[in-house]
Order: structure tokens, then C-alpha cells, then sequence
């Protein structure tokens, strides 16, 4: 079932070590039968966009991940939940050695009925497409990795869980999605940040830049912190994390591979996600991110995707703050290399494509 599409399509291609080019005639990606094509409408940018393409280029491969659009085409084996012309939103596994003809930096993408959202009436293009990796890594991290209760459930205390980061796109919404869950959430940020975090459900915001910040946090938590969420992952922020966990430790969850020096207490157990892994399909990227198949990760995304599209629909999740820049598929070249620089902080950027 589909519309009438093109025979080519224009796409950002990886090209080689940190260079992304837009190539004007390029096939459109290939689909399987679970797989819906969508039209994009609009794209956001992560750091992982550029981050990839510097450390493991996929020459070829079709750069970026965060996308809405409408469907354009659906195969045999997706449910009915969706029809042609369906708003959505979503993101998919961008700079892949394994299926470079398939990216969100392009005009058409294809990702599994199961792993989109519809998109609510009152949302934007262009605030869906700033959801995809942040809420889909959230998902993963809190409710896969650390095994906490999903939101509207209820919880048998309210545990505290620090989230480093919080002023970050996924750190916002792992936020929100703890305060869902009936959990404490606690975070760091710089000052600029402290009012947005405590509105969207942080109970304690503190300056990830002082030298005391992991020791205010451990009196704040009365030495019982024994979990923690980084959104940063370097050796300074899991050094803070290690200090503000309680005396009994706990688990330290990274949303990149940690450096294994700074894992200086036995008492904490570290380990790392790679929000890719929800794909069931293998990251054939540089080590450390070489990682195999990984289908429980898979069956819990099918299930978190139904989740948070409950929680989208009843308006129970707020989007990071965004800027549209102009240019097209032209102009995320551009937006990839300010995010490089450091350029771009508190928020996203959307381009119209």
C-alpha cells in the first residue's frame, strides 16, 4: 500500500571521517514488511550526528536519526493502527554500516510500524521531530536499565534518582518521565536551568560546575542515593555521580561507554546503553560501540513505544525547547558542525526539509 513516489530522493551521506555531503540523487530506502515509508517533514539534530560520523564513518550511509513526517507507504505485515498519511514521528538508526540507505537526514525513511509515534493533533512537526532519541533513550535507560517501575504506575516508595544532565534534551525528559513514574527525581544543570527542571518535576537542582555539588547531593539524599543516570558521560561527570551515590552504592547507568578509571567504587555497579540497540540489529561502529543483536532490548522498545504514545496523547510529556534554522538538508550540515563547536546549548535545532 502507497502513494505514488520517486524514482530518487536527496539525502545527506556520510562521506568520510567527520564529512557529511548532500547528495541530490540517492534511492529511497528499502523497506521490510513490519516497515512504514514516511515523507519527512522536518528533522532535529543530536550530537550523536556528527560524534558518529568523526569516530566511525559509514561511507555512503545516510546521516541522522530524529525525524516527523507523514506515511507515504506501508508493507503487508503493519498493523492497523496506522494509515497512509498518519502524522509520526520517530528516529532511526542513522550512519548504519548494516542499512546505509536508510537514514533520517533525507526525504524519505523507513522504520518499523512498531517503533513510531502517531503525533498528537496539537503537536507540531516541529516538536515531534525533537522527540525521538531523547525519549526513546529515557525509555530505555530508566524503565530497561535500571528496571524502575513505568510512569502511572505505582511505586512501593519514591526512590531518588539523580539524572546528570538534566538541562540536556534526554535529561528533560527522563525528568518528566520519573515524576510519571512516582520517583524523586534530582539532577544537575547549570543555574539557567534550575527553574525549568523543578517545573517539569525535578525536587532538587544542583550546579553540576561546583566543586561540592556531588557532596551537597549526597547530604541532600542523607547518604541514600543509589542510582544515577548519565547524560553526559565523561570522566568529571561520572566522578560527580560516584560521589553523590550513598555509602551502600548502587547502579550507575551511561548513555555512552564510561571511562573504566574512574570506576573507583566496588559498592557501584556502572554500565553503559546504546539507545540503537531498541533496532534489534547489530552496530557494526567502532569499538567500543560494536555491539551484537539484542532482541529483549527490541521487545521492551515495542512495549515503551506504546507507553509514552499514551503519555503523548494526553499531553503528559513537554518537548525540549527547539530552534528552526533555515536551509534544508544544506543547512543540517551546517547545524552539525555548530553542534560540534559547542555552539548550541538548551536547545534543539529543526529543519524544514
Amino acid at each position: 500500500m502507497a502513494m505514488e513516489l520517486p524514482p530518487t530522493q536527496r539525502a545527506l551521506k556520510v562521506q568520510s571521517a567527520g564529512e557529511v555531503a548532500l547528495i541530490e540523487t540517492c534511492s529511497l530506502p528499502k523497506r521490510q514488511d513490519s516497515d512504514v515509508l514516511i515523507r519527512v517533514a522536518y528533522v532535529s539534530l543530536n550530537p550523536v550526528d556528527g560524534k558518529s560520523a568523526d569516530m566511525s564513518p559509514s561511507a555512503g550511509a545516510t546521516s541522522g536519526c530524529d525525524f516527523s513526517g507523514n506515511i507515504v507507504a506501508m508493507g503487508p505485515a503493519v498493523n492497523t493502527r496506522l494509515k497512509l498519511g498518519d502524522r509520526v514521528c520517530g528516529c532511526i538508526f542513522g550512519n548504519n554500516p548494516i542499512r546505509r540507505d536508510n537514514g533520517a537526514f533525507a526525504e524519505y525513511v523507513a522504520v518499523s510500524a512498531q517503533l513510531v509515534w502517531k503525533i498528537p493533533a496539537n503537536m507540531s512537526f516541529q516538536t515531534a521531530a525533537t522527540l525521538g532519541i531523547g525519549l526513546a533513550t529515557a525509555g530505555l535507560a530508566l524503565y530497561n536499565g535500571l528496571q524502575l517501575p513505568l510512569p502511572l504506575s505505582e511505586p512501593e516508595r519514591p526512590i531518588m534518582v539523580l539524572i546528570y544532565g538534566g538541562g540536556t534534551a534526554t535529561g528533560t525528559l527522563a525528568i518528566q518521565l520519573l515524576r510519571l513514574s512516582g520517583l524523586t527525581p534530582i539532577t544537575t544543570c547549570s543555574p539557567r536551568s534550575f527553574d525549568r527542571v523543578k517545573r517539569l518535576g525535578a525536587v532538587a537542582a544542583f550546579d553540576y560546575r561546583s566543586p561540592t555539588c556531588g557532596t551537597k547531593i549526597r547530604e541532600y539524599t542523607q547518604d541514600h542515593l543509589a542510582l544515577a543516570m548519565d547524560c553526559i558521560t565523561d570522566t568529571r561527570s561520572m566522578e560527580l555521580c560516584y560521589e553523590a551515590m550513598g555509602s551502600a552504592g548502587g547502579q550507575y547507568l551511561a548513555l555512552d561507554p564510561f571511562p573504566l578509571r574512574t570506576h573507583t567504587r566496588r559498592s557501584v555497579q556502572p554500565d553503559w546503553i546504546c539507545m540503537f540497540t531498541q533496532f534489534d540489529q547489530a552496530i557494526d561502529w567502532e569499538r567500543p560501540y560494536n555491539l551484537d543483536p539484542r532482541p529483549q532490548d527490541r521487545r521492551f522498545a515495542e512495549r515503551w513505544y506504546e507507553v509514552a504514545q499514551r503519555l503523548l496523547e494526553t499531553g503528559q510529556i513537554e518537548s525540549h525547547p527547539y530552534k528552526e534554522r533555515r536551509g534544508g538538508l544544506a543547512g543540517v550540515v551546517e547545524g552539525i558542525d555548530a553542534i560540534r563547536k559547542g555552539e548550541i546549548n538548551g536547545h534543539k535545532l529543526v529543519y524544514a526539509l
